[in-house]
């Protein structure tokens, strides 16, 4: 393991991690995610940037992406 960056073995270190709660609470699937796919950083807010995995910074992003679309356009008055 002497070959692997040592700031990508902390990125995959769960024991400083936690769920990220934006997905919890807007994405129906998240029970289903692969386990790092649902972690954050613990030191970092619940960003799109704090998962721990590719896999779960796509799908925070779409779940933006998808909320930010869903919103009411505003009008000119």
């Amino acid at each position: 393991m002497e070959h692997i960056d040592p700031d990508v073995i902390s990125r995959f270190d769960t024991r400083s991690s936690r769920p990220c709660e934006f997905c919890r609470e807007l994405d129906p699937q998240f029970p289903e995610r692969r386990p790092l796919d649902q972690m954050v950083a613990t030191s970092r807010k619940a960003i799109a940037s704090a998962h721990l995995t590719e896999d779960g910074y796509v799908r925070h992003r779409m779940l933006e992406l998808r909320r930010m679309t869903s919103r009411a356009p505003l009008t000119a008055a």
